[in-house]
């Protein structure tokens, strides 16, 4: 069977359509192509989309069996999306067990995960689609104004000129404008690593997750209850052994507020990807593969933690020369669950590969 393939990369479909991916079938993919351009009928996906069904007319035409979906990635364009794209694309194959796929796309964005359909199946072709307009509202104000609409392009361009402009404006009317600068440097360093690890992206996918479990009565929900009460139970344990120890260093009492509340953080982190692992067992049937991953990468950054804890104790001359010894051994077994689940990742992944390529063979 041979797949056709169109990616939304920036969930257009779900942010604009409620349409959630993957999308398969001639008929479902019509569907969400014209409630997309119901929406938006100048979104340019909607015609990739039409294209990606004129395709597989084409192909079945010629007497080929062939089969058309649309995969969905994420607002915020970039590991997350993708990852989004791959896991989409696993399932559709799964499904339909395709040896060959046709990737149709909207522009030299989508076709950034090339790689990851090229990674799975045989890729015949790709077809860009180009959307044919008007000469006259070709314009140089009707683009930028077309496009300063689009809300992916302001949360990139306006909003961290908004952010420069907001602090400096009430630094200067406060008449501190160099705690403006300092305020605005801290801002926006926030602003850049949340953008940059797509923190914002995944604390909205938890709150969804969230939301869908406590509508569904899912185990989960209690799990990840109780891993934020461990959560805030470390801090609050680190915030008592903190001001317990006024006369000390205050390099000191921050060790001690790590040491105190780490081991709690390391339970939760635990109970929530246990809880995560039992919604996916109900689910599919099976225990994911990744949980062996997270619970051998928590175990071993929590064990470097403590090492690290206790080395730079040590060093402060708090700590006794006989836990030296026991610190190293700590920190060495620690990089070595991290370094194995490293290594248990990428067996999984070429698991996974295998089991995929024995049905295309």
């Amino acid at each position: 069977m041979r797949l056709v393939v169109c990616i939304d990369r920036d969930d257009d479909l779900g942010r604009k359509a409620s349409v959630a991916g993957p999308v398969v079938g001639r008929a479902a993919v019509v569907d969400a192509a014209v409630r997309l351009a119901t929406v938006d009928a100048e979104d340019s996906d909607t015609n990739a989309i039409f294209a990606s069904v004129g395709l597989l007319d084409e192909l079945k035409g010629a007497g080929e069996e062939a089969e058309v979906c649309i995969l969905t990635g994420s607002p915020k364009v970039g590991i997350l999306s993708d990852r989004r794209v791959a896991d989409q694309f696993d399932r559709v194959l799964a499904q339909l067990h395709a040896t060959s796929a046709y990737l149709v796309s909207d522009g030299a964005e989508d076709e950034y995960l090339f790689p990851i359909i090229a990674s799975r199946v045989r890729v015949d072709g790709v077809r860009r689609v180009y959307v044919r307009q008007n000469a006259s509202i070709e314009s140089t104000y009707y683009t930028i104004v077309r496009a300063m609409k689009d809300p992916k392009l302001r949360a990139k361009t306006i909003l961290p000129v908004a952010i420069v402009l907001l602090i400096l404006g009430i630094a200067a009317a406060g008449n501190v404008l160099i705690w403006g600068f300092i305020g605005l440097a801290i801002v926006l360093g926030i602003y850049l690593i949340f953008w940059t690890f797509d923190i914002d992206e995944a604390f909205i996918d938890s709150v969804r997750s969230a939301s869908t479990d406590i509508r569904q009565g899912s185990v989960a929900f209690g799990f990840g209850l109780f891993s934020l009460a461990l959560v805030g139970v470390g801090f609050l344990t680190g915030y008592n052994t903190y001001y317990s120890n006024l006369t000390q260093p205050d390099i000191l009492r921050a060790l001690f507020f790590i040491q105190a509340g780490l081991l709690y953080w390391i339970l939760a982190a635990i109970i929530w990807e246990t809880g995560r692992a039992i919604r996916r067992r109900f689910a599919r049937g099976r225990f994911p593969r990744t949980y062996a991953v997270a619970g051998t990468s928590i175990v071993g950054i929590g064990a470097v933690s403590y090492g690290i804890v206790f080395l730079v104790r040590y060093l402060e001359g708090t700590a006794p020369v006989p836990q030296l010894a026991s610190t190293v051994v700590l920190i060495v077994i620690g990089f070595g669950l991290v370094i194995g689940a490293g290594v248990l990742q990428q067996y999984f992944k070429s698991v996974a590969r295998r089991a995929v390529a024995e049905p295309t063979a």
